[in-house]
């Protein structure tokens, strides 16, 4: 083996490997946390965010979002579920990516998109930066969706169920791919395919029944959008 070149190609593959975490690392990830006071005491159910900007060399995309919808189980057969989208006139998907932004900036900090993986606290999402709340009276069944008003919780599931807050917190970013929580960083939460089982079958079943259930709930889909993306982004 000629070991003249040995270091040249470990330089290379640092390079690479490198150049792989700069291009796939979150620019920030957050812990959005939907808290709902119940008859039976606060039920709460977070999951972990990740956000993606395009920095691949085409520039050719867009900033994403990976996680799943948060699942609040409220005992008694109920539940409540803030999806990866959000309402104006259609449903919007691209608004989920600015939630923690928008959470910190209303909450008196003014930070960039590019600082805020520095950011640390929780602060409250309130008004219209609360993402699109649904409850299924049959989580097995996409047809029993409906829009629940953050306002109006009460009305839609019954007396003394409230909305206590929601919350959204930076995370550590962790090392990409190495996130395995603790030091490494929070990984990204999954598991509404286990409480939305309609969701596990192929992309274009799970699709189509997540369509189906923004359609039950009155939600607009807009144009050229996959209404799984409103459950679950990989």
């Amino acid at each position: 083996m000629n070991f003249k070149y040995v270091g040249p190609l470990l330089l290379l593959a640092a390079l690479v490997i490198g150049d792989q975490i700069r291009i796939n690392r979150p620019n920030h990830k957050y812990r959005l946390t939907v808290e709902v006071e119940t008859p039976q005491g606060v039920r709460s159910a977070s999951g972990i965010m990740a956000v993606h900007p395009d920095r691949s060399y085409s520039r050719g995309g867009k900033t994403t979002t990976k996680g799943d919808a948060v699942f609040v189980d409220l005992g008694a057969g109920k539940n409540l579920v803030a999806l990866l989208a959000h309402l104006d006139k259609t449903l919007e998907l691209d608004e989920i990516n600015y939630v923690a932004l928008r959470a910190y900036k209303a909450a008196g900090r003014n930070v960039s998109f590019n600082q805020m993986s520095q950011m640390t606290g929780m602060v409250p999402v309130t008004g219209e930066v609360i993402p699109v709340l649904v409850s299924f009276s049959d989580p097995a069944d996409p047809a029993t969706a409906r829009l629940v008003p953050p306002d109006a919780i009460e009305g839609a599931l019954g007396k003394g169920i409230r909305l206590r807050g929601v919350s959204a917190e930076v995370v550590p970013n962790g090392v990409w791919p190495l996130d395995f929580g603790g030091p490494l960083g929070d990984p990204v939460s999954r598991g509404i395919e286990a409480r939305l089982s309609w969701l596990n079958g192929t992309d274009n079943a799970a699709s189509k029944e997540a369509g189906k259930a923004l359609q039950a709930a009155g939600l607009p889909p807009g144009e050229a959008i996959d209404s799984k993306d409103a459950f679950t982004r990989k």
